[in-house]
């Protein structure tokens, strides 16, 4: 049995014996530190919200999943938060080796953080340079939208800005609600799915071209760990109200 997640709901049907493998759907999904990439990422493969994360590693994630009918291997690469300096954008080359091996890029921001907001063009830019004639499809995911009281980004400029880019614009909180990341997600897998898939004898060959050695192989969530990270959260919050 393995666990399949099949964009409405997880699980486990019984492995079917083909010779022709899934269609790999590849997407990066990059922004400033804190903005909530890895809770989206956690958020939509599993369904599940963990507030609180280890720095970011750039860990791969993978599943399988169900797109129009059709079983394809989505891989999400998650990567380092970017910051801004008196130069510019400090880009990891972690990042700019995701742009170059992904179908797709999602950026995002978090409406609690003007900083990260006005990364997201520069960001944008460096995505067309790297892409080049390839540039990936993008869009943009504004984060956070649960926390009103914290809102640094007008609701408005999110729109304006993914319509000046060229790209479609989210609004959702991973927190809060699965079904706007979800849409999200599945929208931007859609879009992938009816482009042509590269040809059967030179997928595995390519992919090794575009991997980096700094992007690890994928890897499952580990279900595990993301309940022991919740029972953390849960515990903690509770000590929270007890000793107030």
């Amino acid at each position: 049995m393995r666990l399949i997640h099949n964009m409405s709901s997880i699980a486990e049907y019984s492995p079917v014996e083909s010779s022709v493998p899934n269609r790999v759907i590849k997407m990066a999904v990059i922004g400033g530190s804190g903005v909530g990439k890895t809770a989206l990422v956690v958020r939509f493969l599993t369904r599940r919200f963990i507030g609180d994360y280890e720095r970011n590693a750039g860990n791969l994630y993978s599943r399988e999943v169900q797109v129009d009918a059709e079983q394809v291997t989505i891989q999400v690469q998650d990567t380092p938060g970017v910051e801004m300096t008196d130069n510019g954008i400090n880009l990891p080359d972690h990042v700019t080796c995701s742009i170059k091996w992904a179908d797709a890029v999602v950026l995002v921001y978090s409406v609690t953080d003007r900083r990260s907001f006005d990364l997201i063009e520069q960001l944008h830019q460096q995505v067309v340079r790297t892409g080049g004639a390839n540039m990936p499809p993008v869009i943009l995911l504004a984060n956070k939208a649960d926390l009103l009281h914290l809102r640094q980004v007008d609701a408005q400029q999110g729109p304006m800005l993914a319509e000046t880019l060229g790209c479609s614009f989210y609004e959702v909180s991973a927190s809060e609600d699965y079904s706007q990341v979800h849409k999200a997600f599945h929208r931007l897998c859609c879009q992938l799915a009816k482009q042509p898939a590269p040809a059967s004898n030179s997928t595995s060959t390519a992919t090794e071209k575009r991997r980096s050695p700094l992007i690890p192989r994928p890897k499952s969530p580990n279900m595990q760990d993301l309940k022991r990270r919740f029972k953390q959260a849960l515990s903690a919050k509770v000590r929270t109200v007890t000793s107030v």
